[in-house]
């Protein structure tokens, strides 16, 4: 079994339900990647409308964050 990619505390899966609960429409919170910052990348958080096919999907306590699968290898482990 894969390990989960990342996990949510209490305190945030609770804060990313109450700005999605704002948002209709929106389905999860989009982590990615891209070039830039001082280590050459830089995470970026949008809101998704859906999951793409190769996409992580953490799910906790009603909360969804939504994983690019070039930002997995970044992330494993985080909480």
């Amino acid at each position: 079994m894969m390990p989960k990619v990342m996990t949510l505390t209490d305190a945030a899966a609770a804060r990313v339900n109450a700005l999605m609960s704002a948002k209709p429409g929106v389905k999860g919170l989009k982590i990615g990647i891209k070039k830039g910052g001082c280590a050459g990348m830089e995470y970026t958080m949008t809101w998704a409308t859906s999951a793409g096919k190769f996409d992580e999907v953490v799910e906790q306590d009603g909360a969804k964050v939504i994983i690019d699968p070039a930002a997995v290898l970044y992330l494993i482990g985080t909480e």
